[in-house]
């Protein structure tokens, strides 16, 4: 029977209209894989492959940014496009030495060549591009020049880098025009003039991102301005001339700005750029504060690329499955809510209880609210389970509910965390759960009270 206070048919339909609105919103919650990060404000996507796994380089949001407010850039890992590690800050404006500034850390790249690894990074009002090095794609990542590689004026943003077949390499960037230069193969310096492109393709506004394929030179770049879209050129040579092909995505009011990353990995080729979901979510009005997204992308026979619609709500599908018998950090995700991460350093206790000497650091899921959660998706229990275990810092307590495939669905199990006032004690919990077999989502839905606890890996045994 329709509740009295519902009396005319428009009130029906307003009610109606209430309730499609609340299914759609807990929809895109639950089932969303864009954007990809939800725990920090990102932007500037560089994608690279290396081996076996997509490592991504971003520029970073502070979560309080009005305009860009922007001191470093992170890491995050996946071999699956749907389930990424947070490997925090890689590198910051600090470790450039001749950079007088604590905020400006714009879009970056990163690229493999002879055993290391390089991370290009643009520099606020003219200051130019620096260029870091490291042994690994993880860090640490130190500057081996001491100086810019490139100081050419305020245009000096938005580098990218190809290494062509031949093995020259090429550094693009600008804003608005567009330059190139031709790496010497130590990558850290440069040989012949710095070159403007005088066949900038239409619509150029910033943020290029070059690669070659099949034969074919792409230039991908934030295209028309405001809001952009991301537009495509091709070439024969990776000097140009590009011609304009069309746009890989139309510009959107979701998104003020956009920065293209494009990667094939695994037989499938990505877009990867930024809209504001996650602030318009939280917030009605607009601060800088962006979210990177990722959608597949289709080649034709001729190498053109189909236009896609704005950023998919779903996203892509995921490659392959998660081992959940391997040691599983809480801060490999598919989707969450209210959660951050944070580096932390672990100390040894002595009797006193004062700090002993440093044990780790540790990247670890905090700011653990009653009904946060975090998603994992695509769990393979082929061996079945009887046992997980976590490992976690209990601030004052709660529970962990397992649920499995949705936020509500079966509880797989419970883990009590019942002590109080830990801080920074790291403790393993073991506890017992149902048998479970095939591929399932794991949602960790957190409860308790205040600030519950902090958490730092996981993993399930038979």
């Amino acid at each position: 029977m329709m509740p009295e206070k519902i009396k005319t048919k428009k009130q029906i339909v307003s009610v109606i209209w209430k309730v499609v609105f609340f299914i759609v919103v807990m929809s895109f919650t639950l089932n969303a894989q864009n954007p990809i990060i939800q725990t920090k404000y990102t932007a500037d996507p560089a994608p690279m492959v290396y081996k076996d796994t997509v490592f991504l380089y971003t520029s970073h949001d502070e979560d309080d940014a009005f305009g860009f407010k922007m001191q470093n850039w992170l890491l995050y890992t996946s071999t699956d496009m749907v389930n990424w590690t947070d490997h925090g800050v890689v590198a910051s404006l600090k470790d450039f030495k001749w950079v007088p500034y604590d905020n400006g850390a714009w879009a970056p790249q990163c690229i493999y060549r002879n055993g290391k690894f390089y991370l290009y990074c643009p520099m606020p009002d003219g200051a130019g591009i620096g260029v870091l090095v490291s042994n690994s794609p993880y860090g640490p990542f130190i500057d081996p020049i001491g100086k810019p590689l490139i100081k050419n004026g305020p245009q000096d943003i938005d580098p990218t880098v190809l290494i062509d077949d031949d093995g020259q390499a090429y550094l693009y960037w600008g804003n608005p025009n567009f330059y190139y230069v031709k790496l010497n193969e130590d990558m850290v310096s440069y040989s012949g003039e710095i070159v403007k492109d005088t066949s900038k393709p239409a619509n150029y506004q910033e943020g290029p991102w070059v690669w070659k394929r099949n034969g074919h030179y792409y230039l991908a770049y934030a295209s028309t301005c405001c809001p952009e879209g991301i537009g495509y050129a091709m070439s024969n040579s990776p000097s140009g001339p590009w011609e304009y092909k069309g746009m890989i995505m139309e510009g959107d009011q979701r998104s003020n700005g956009n920065h293209p990353g494009i990667i094939d990995y695994k037989g499938n080729s990505y877009v990867f750029g930024f809209n504001y979901a996650i602030l318009k979510k939280n917030m009605s009005k607009h601060y800088e504060r962006r979210s990177i997204c990722a959608d597949r992308i289709i080649y034709n026979t001729d190498g053109t690329i189909q236009k896609l619609p704005f950023w998919s709500t779903a996203g892509v599908k995921q490659l392959e499955h998660v081992n959940p018998y391997n040691h599983v950090e809480a801060e490999t995700m598919a989707f969450s809510e209210g959660l951050k991460t944070e580096l932390v350093t672990e100390w040894e206790r002595n009797i006193s209880w004062d700090k002993g000497k440093k044990i780790a650091d540790r990247l670890i899921v905090t700011s653990i609210h009653n009904g946060d959660y975090f998603k994992v998706q695509g769990v393979d229990f082929s061996k079945g389970a009887a046992f997980v275990e976590v490992s976690v810092a209990s601030l004052n307590g709660g529970k962990i509910e397992i649920h499995t495939d949705n936020i509500n669905g079966s509880i797989l199990g419970t883990i009590n965390v019942n002590t109080s006032g830990e801080g920074d004690i790291w403790k393993t919990i073991t506890t017992p759960v149902n048998n479970i077999k095939g591929v399932h989502d794991l949602f960790f839905v957190f409860r308790g009270e205040k600030d519950l606890f902090n958490f730092d890996w996981w993993r399930f045994t038979k």
